[in-house]
């Protein structure tokens, strides 16, 4: 069953104003961009979207993001059953990634969200 956010807020007859069906801390948007929302972590999901991919490519993919930053979110992203982390048995020990089925949930929003960016103006001076 799908949960409806409904609050709003209502005025008693002495002008008073307060909220009724309040969203509880945190509200299903915000717990939504306290997973997806930390930074680079949309990138990293979108970059492991069609294959696995090794750390060391996933940190070229990626331009901006210290290979520590990526390391942490794919941490967090693997402890919220979003990545799949594959330790390769090669000489040296490789590391690959890929997205779990939970993961691609994320994947049709995530393409959205580039869509709409991509209509904006671009505000770098």
């Amino acid at each position: 069953m799908e949960k409806v956010m409904r609050a709003r807020i209502e005025q008693d007859d002495q002008g008073r104003r307060q909220a009724v069906d309040a969203c509880r801390e945190p509200c299903p948007i915000e717990r939504g961009m306290r997973i997806i929302g930390g930074k680079w972590t949309g990138s990293i999901l979108w970059h492991l979207k069609d294959e696995p991919v090794r750390f060391n490519d996933l940190a070229r993919m990626i331009g901006g993001a210290s290979k520590k930053m990526i390391a942490e979110r794919l941490r967090q992203l693997e402890q919220q059953g979003l990545v799949h982390r594959q330790v390769l048995g090669t000489s040296p020990v490789s590391v690959q990634y890929s997205v779990t089925e939970r993961g691609r949930t994320a994947l049709g929003f995530l393409d959205e969200l580039r869509k709409w960016s991509e209509t904006l103006p671009d505000t770098r001076a």
